[in-house]
């Protein structure tokens, strides 16, 4: 028996200096993946970001290097190293060594009134989870220079006088790969990061240098005039209405027992019924998950949209009301909010929670919207209409999916409920073959001779309705159609190639990897084949544009002799066989029916995925199918008329006569 563990006063201790990031990275950067590098990285563009916006430099350059090492250089003032005599400690030891340490701690100073970065955990926690780091610091006319391995410092603080113009930092690092297990940060990372951090900061321009590869690619992101220039750039010319600009400040407070802070809420939007979109930033921090901004938008657009539509009369009677998914299906919002006290969720900065955010963000939208909604009549009904239309559509869609998911709903255990189908073994669709056989000595065969672990077996009983004909109601009348669809698991699409928008069809619930139509080779099969394919075409499209619907082809003569028997499929393969076999013995006679086979003759020539052969059924024109179905199978008589006229001579050789 293992020796039992003592758990006294010694047992408890503390991770210290560099290890309070390096043996838990994902504490600080929620993640020690890819993600947590890439945040990381964030960490250090913020401080320069915060720089920029407190008028301090207007460029910020952010290089990916060859061997995954970053540099963010900036034009601020240059983060203070030197002595500070009211901590008796160097700053650079408080910025890089520290963890909450930072000039943005004093409640209502101005240095970093709205901040970027609040923590005081980014620049050190970075520090912290890298090989190496070094940083060059340009200001009071000094160069300082810092070295740093695996969280310690090396060297000391170096100085010398600099009689250059510029100011600024240059902080160069490799995430570490002891910290991190992957620090390979796609270039989509970096420029969708400072992409964001354009939109939110107008007027500074971020600048993406990637020398990861052979070539250096260039990538400037500038938004002049913020949000309103980044919504107008996602709506184009696709809006209902033009982008409109508000912004509003407020002060209050989350808990009577705090403090009051400073809020500034800037909003552009337009309405769209091509493009949706929502983004919120916080501090310039996208908010990925949003918070206390996605609440006040939900709650304000709602209120005030339905309000319009309540003043003009535009609901039936007993109509329900709009819901925040109506209006989002129209709208493209990009809000950017600051507030001098920030509740984070967490360190990576993907949702806010202060309530009063919310609170003064609520009233503000609401506010603008009445005065917007007034002001811009015209506007306010494209917009409004469009949500309404957008709920009214959702609703209907609703309906029918019910009605259809009624019609069509099936049980689990599919060989309970519907007649005669044969289900293989294996729950694995990717696996999973089904053959749609004619009638019950076809069935008989095929379920002889299938390798039951993936082979399924659905029978067909009579002959099948013409589906291009019939309206939906006669279709779905049909026990051999319901059932068939039903066994295949992926629902119907209404409307097939007119209506885009798909019912209850789902492509997911497909149960099966192939469907293989298996028909005897004469007119009968002939027939009962085509109907099945308009039925796939008219009910399931997607299906053969997608390439799983298959037909088995059948052979259409054996050739018999004394060493071996040859399967021929078209004539050519006869007559090719018969030239093989030359002088030799032989019979030959037609294929017999499906029905009529041997198992063993039937695994070769129709089941075996070895010997087998199979048409794959995948129209590269839709348009020109639909026309063929229409001809042979629709109510075009005299097309039909004429196309047998043209082309009927073609298949005399073919016909049965005896």
């Amino acid at each position: 028996m293992a020796r039992k563990q003592e758990y006294g006063n010694e047992s408890i201790t503390s991770l210290k200096g560099a290890d309070r990031v390096r043996k838990r990275p994902a504490v600080i950067f929620g993640s020690d993946g890819v993600e947590g590098c890439a945040h990381s990285i964030f960490e250090i563009v913020s401080n320069s970001i915060d720089e920029a916006r407190d008028g301090h430099g207007d460029t910020i350059n952010v290089t990916r290097c060859k061997d995954g090492s970053v540099i963010v250089e900036d034009f601020g003032r240059g983060m203070p190293v030197d002595w500070n005599n009211g901590e008796g400690r160097y700053n650079w030891e408080l910025l890089f060594c520290e963890m909450y340490a930072g000039g943005k701690y004093g409640e209502g100073e101005d240095n970093y009134e709205f901040s970027l970065g609040l923590n005081g955990l980014g620049l050190c926690a970075t520090q912290y989870a890298s090989a190496w780091m070094t940083a060059d610091i340009y200001r009071d006319g000094c160069h300082y220079h810092l070295d740093f391995k695996k969280g310690e410092n090396v060297g000391g603080l170096q100085k010398e006088p600099f009689k250059g113009k510029r100011t600024g930092s240059v902080i160069r690092w490799k995430p570490d790969t002891e910290v991190f297990t992957d620090i390979a940060v796609p270039a989509d990372s970096f420029k969708d990061m400072l992409r964001r951090q354009a939109v939110v900061n107008d007027g500074v321009t971020l600048v993406f240098e990637d020398k990861s590869g052979g070539d250096t690619e260039k990538y400037e992101y500038l938004y002049e005039h913020g949000i309103t220039d980044y919504v107008n750039e996602l709506v184009g010319d696709k809006g209902l209405t033009p982008v409109h600009f508000c912004s509003g400040s407020a002060t209050g407070r989350d808990r009577a027992d705090q403090p009051d802070y400073q809020v500034k809420m800037n909003v552009a939007f337009a309405f769209s019924n091509t493009v949706q979109a929502l983004e919120y930033y916080h501090n310039s921090s996208w908010l990925e998950h949003g918070g206390s901004p996605d609440r006040a938008v939900r709650l304000a657009f709602v209120n005030q949209v339905n309000a319009w539509l309540k003043s003009k009369g535009l609901y039936k009677k007993n109509e329900s009301a709009i819901t925040f998914a109506d209006v989002q299906d129209c709208l493209v919002l990009v809000s950017s909010s600051f507030s001098t006290r920030t509740s984070y969720e967490n360190q990576t900065k993907k949702a806010i929670t202060n309530k009063f955010v919310a609170q003064a963000m609520t009233e503000f939208l609401k506010h603008q919207l009445e005065v917007y909604f007034i002001e811009h009549p015209d506007e306010a009904e494209k917009a409004c209409k469009q949500v309404l239309i957008n709920k009214q559509s959702r609703e209907h869609a609703e309906k029918a999916r019910i009605t259809i998911k009624k019609t069509m709903t099936q049980q689990m255990d599919l060989a309970n409920r519907v007649q005669k189908f044969v289900d293989c073994r294996t729950r694995d669709s990717a696996r999973r073959e089904l053959y749609i056989v004619e009638g019950d000595s076809a069935m008989g065969a095929v379920k002889s001779s299938r390798d039951s672990e993936y082979q399924a077996i659905m029978p067909i009983r009579g002959k099948i309705l013409n589906c291009l004909k019939a309206d939906y109601a006669r279709i779905f009348k049909s026990d051999v159609i319901v059932d068939l669809i039903k066994v295949m698991g992926c629902g119907v699409e209404l409307g097939g190639k007119h209506n885009k928008e798909l019912a209850t069809f789902n492509l997911d619930n497909l149960r099966f990897n192939k469907i293989v139509i298996c028909t005897d080779a004469d007119v009968d099969g002939y027939q009962i084949r085509t109907l099945v394919l308009t039925m796939l075409y008219r009910l399931t499209p997607t299906l053969i544009n997608k390439g799983y619907v298959y037909i088995a082809e059948s052979p259409l003569y054996e050739i018999t002799t004394k060493d071996r028997t040859y399967f021929a499929y078209t004539e050519s393969e006869k007559a090719a066989f018969l030239q093989k076999i030359g002088d030799k013995k032989y019979t030959i006679q037609r294929s017999k029916g499906l029905g009529e086979n041997d198992p063993e003759m039937m695994w070769l020539t129709t089941m075996n995925p070895e010997s087998r052969r199979l048409i794959k059924v995948m129209p590269t024109d839709v348009v020109q199918t639909a026309q063929v179905f229409d001809i042979l199978l629709g109510d075009n008589l005299a097309g039909r008329k004429e196309h047998i006229a043209q082309h009927g001579a073609e298949y005399l050789d073919d016909l049965d006569v005896s």
